[in-house]
């Protein structure tokens, strides 16, 4: 039978099917209403390591659904043969090596002539890769390229995360403000300037606990987050920050790189743009004070 021939005729159009469910790479599954596959096309077969007698009538969740899920799929399922309907989802499978590999699923409900469910078809695609390569982006997005921790857009996704709470604890916030830094940079080049922010970020990251959020919020500028801190502490994390960065740094001599901490306790239902402005104006009201104590040069 010629390709034309496939084309025309209803045998050839089933061939025509037959021959993509087959070649294709998506993880192609038919499951019947107590559960058992009815169906795995090769791709599934590859995916699982088993061949079709040891993957048909078997529960499908002991075939490929990771253990946690377990209650989730059943439910899916269930849920598709009582209503009908059946969504979009993704999540983890388990292949024949043991190994995870995120799927996303178009499920389709089928029936029979009476219109009643009697199976749950799935359509699966890897998106392993995809997923992987996203979340790298996603990372990078939210980082810091010259010193490597959180940048301002990760810092306010936390805060955002935190005050979001209804009832939830408070967040103490540090904004830390180099003094000092413009001199660094002009008389020894922002060379040197660039390892000073990279080593103030490692030594406020040193400071930090789990939990804490150390984010590089812009030039000289430093935010150390910590939920459910109260003002008491973080004043007390100021005064451990402000001792801490003044240690000196290789290579500056006696050049003074100090910092300038502000402390604003924000609490639920509040923006973080309120917060920030409040550790922001207190922390310039502690640089007045720094300015007047230290030496002119």
């Amino acid at each position: 039978m010629t390709g034309r021939d496939l084309e025309t005729s209803s045998a050839g159009a089933m061939a025509l099917v037959t021959a993509f469910i087959d070649a294709t790479e998506a993880l192609v599954c038919i499951i019947g209403a107590d559960c058992r596959i009815l169906f795995a096309n090769p791709a599934l077969q590859r995916f699982t390591g088993r061949s079709p007698e040891r993957l048909l009538g078997q529960r499908f969740w002991e075939v490929y659904v990771v253990p946690e899920h377990v209650e989730l799929a059943q439910d899916a399922v269930a849920r598709a043969l009582d209503t009908g309907r059946a969504h979009p989802q993704e999540a983890d499978w388990l292949t024949g090596e043991g190994t995870r590999r995120r799927v996303a699923m178009r499920n389709t409900v089928l029936t029979d002539d009476a219109g009643r469910p009697f199976a749950v078809a799935t359509v699966g695609i890897d998106v392993t890769a995809d997923r992987q390569r996203e979340e790298r982006l996603h990372h990078r997005a939210q980082t810091d390229l010259l010193t490597g921790i959180p940048n301002r857009a990760a810092l306010f996704d936390a805060l955002h995360r935190h005050l979001g709470v209804a009832g939830g604890p408070d967040v103490g916030v540090l904004f830390c403000d180099l003094d000092r830094f413009k001199q660094v940079n002009d008389e020894y080049g922002h060379q040197v300037g660039d390892r000073v922010l990279t080593e103030v970020a490692r030594r406020l990251v040193a400071l930090s606990s789990p939990g804490d959020v150390v984010a590089r919020f812009g030039g000289d500028e430093f935010v150390l987050l910590r939920p459910g801190a109260d003002e008491p502490t973080m004043v007390a994390l100021a005064q451990r920050v402000a001792t801490t960065v003044l240690a000196p740094f290789g290579g500056l001599h006696d050049q003074p790189v100090g910092v300038s901490v502000g402390v604003a306790v924000g609490r639920a239902g509040e923006t973080p743009d309120e917060v920030i402005a409040r550790a922001d104006l207190a922390m310039y009201g502690a640089k007045s004070h720094h300015r007047r104590r230290l030496p002119r040069g």
